[in-house]
Protein backbone atom coordinates (compact mmCIF):
# COMPACT_ATOMS: atom_id res chain seq x y z
CA UNK A 1 0.00 0.00 0.00
CA UNK A 2 1.81 3.02 -1.39
CA UNK A 3 1.58 6.60 -0.20
CA UNK A 4 -0.02 7.23 -3.59
CA UNK A 5 -3.23 5.13 -3.11
CA UNK A 6 -3.85 6.91 -0.05
CA UNK A 7 -3.77 9.81 -1.80
CA UNK A 8 -5.29 9.31 -5.21
CA UNK A 9 -7.87 6.23 -4.19
CA UNK A 10 -8.10 6.39 -0.78
CA UNK A 11 -11.28 3.48 -1.10
CA UNK A 12 -8.45 0.79 -2.01
CA UNK A 13 -5.98 1.75 1.00
CA UNK A 14 -7.27 -1.59 2.62
CA UNK A 15 -7.07 -3.60 -0.05
CA UNK A 16 -3.94 -5.42 0.48
CA UNK A 17 -4.27 -5.76 4.31
CA UNK A 18 -8.53 -6.70 4.65
CA UNK A 19 -7.69 -10.07 2.96
CA UNK A 20 -5.43 -11.27 5.69
CA UNK A 21 -7.74 -10.44 8.30
CA UNK A 22 -6.32 -6.63 9.59
CA UNK A 23 -8.26 -4.36 11.17
CA UNK A 24 -8.85 -0.93 9.13
CA UNK A 25 -6.70 1.51 10.42
CA UNK A 26 -3.64 -1.26 9.85
CA UNK A 27 -3.47 0.26 6.51
CA UNK A 28 -2.57 3.53 7.05
CA UNK A 29 -0.42 2.92 10.04
CA UNK A 30 1.94 1.16 7.70
CA UNK A 31 1.62 3.60 4.86
CA UNK A 32 3.24 6.39 7.66
CA UNK A 33 5.43 4.17 8.89
CA UNK A 34 6.67 3.23 5.63
CA UNK A 35 6.69 6.65 4.75
CA UNK A 36 8.52 7.86 7.60
CA UNK A 37 11.20 4.88 6.97
CA UNK A 38 11.62 5.32 3.30
CA UNK A 39 12.44 9.53 3.84
CA UNK A 40 14.92 8.43 6.79
CA UNK A 41 17.10 6.24 4.64
CA UNK A 42 17.11 8.84 1.41
CA UNK A 43 17.72 11.87 4.13
CA UNK A 44 21.63 12.65 3.32
CA UNK A 45 21.18 14.28 6.44
CA UNK A 46 20.00 11.45 9.04
CA UNK A 47 21.74 10.25 11.78
CA UNK A 48 23.15 6.80 11.00
CA UNK A 49 21.85 4.79 14.10
CA UNK A 50 18.31 6.62 12.67
CA UNK A 51 18.93 5.24 9.41
CA UNK A 52 19.61 1.48 11.04
CA UNK A 53 16.01 1.61 13.12
CA UNK A 54 14.40 2.82 9.66
CA UNK A 55 16.10 -0.25 7.31
CA UNK A 56 15.27 -2.58 10.42
CA UNK A 57 11.78 -1.75 10.75
CA UNK A 58 11.22 -1.84 6.64
CA UNK A 59 12.77 -5.50 7.19
CA UNK A 60 10.72 -6.80 9.96
CA UNK A 61 7.59 -5.04 7.75
CA UNK A 62 8.79 -7.46 4.52
CA UNK A 63 8.94 -10.12 6.68
CA UNK A 64 5.54 -10.28 8.20
CA UNK A 65 4.49 -9.18 5.05
CA UNK A 66 5.89 -12.34 3.65
CA UNK A 67 4.53 -14.43 6.65
CA UNK A 68 0.94 -12.99 6.39
CA UNK A 69 0.54 -13.60 2.76
CA UNK A 70 2.10 -17.41 3.30
CA UNK A 71 -0.10 -18.19 5.81
CA UNK A 72 -3.35 -16.87 4.31
CA UNK A 73 -2.75 -17.29 0.18
CA UNK A 74 0.04 -19.44 0.13
CA UNK A 75 2.84 -19.78 -1.76
CA UNK A 76 2.07 -17.80 -4.81
CA UNK A 77 3.28 -14.70 -6.45
CA UNK A 78 1.76 -12.14 -3.36
CA UNK A 79 3.51 -14.15 -0.76
CA UNK A 80 6.93 -13.52 -2.94
CA UNK A 81 6.46 -10.01 -3.63
CA UNK A 82 7.53 -8.78 0.36
CA UNK A 83 10.75 -10.74 -0.53
CA UNK A 84 11.71 -9.59 -3.84
CA UNK A 85 11.00 -5.87 -2.19
CA UNK A 86 13.63 -6.81 0.93
CA UNK A 87 16.12 -8.39 -1.43
CA UNK A 88 16.59 -4.62 -2.95
CA UNK A 89 16.12 -3.30 0.33
CA UNK A 90 19.28 -5.47 1.38
CA UNK A 91 21.08 -4.41 -1.66
CA UNK A 92 20.61 -0.91 -0.87
CA UNK A 93 21.63 -1.36 2.61
CA UNK A 94 24.93 -3.11 2.12
CA UNK A 95 25.86 -0.73 -0.39
CA UNK A 96 25.13 2.11 2.32
CA UNK A 97 27.45 0.35 4.63
CA UNK A 98 30.13 0.02 1.49
CA UNK A 99 29.98 3.72 0.79
CA UNK A 100 29.91 4.49 4.34
CA UNK A 101 33.12 2.41 4.87
CA UNK A 102 35.28 3.77 2.01
CA UNK A 103 34.27 7.37 2.71
CA UNK A 104 36.27 6.28 6.48
CA UNK A 105 38.77 5.30 5.12
CA UNK A 106 39.78 7.60 2.97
Amino acid sequence: MPLSTLLFVPEFVNAGTKPLGYPDYFAYTLIIFKVLGAFTIIHPKTPTKLKEWAYAGLTFNLIFAFISHRVVDGFGSLAIFPLTILAILMVSYFYKNRIMNNHITK
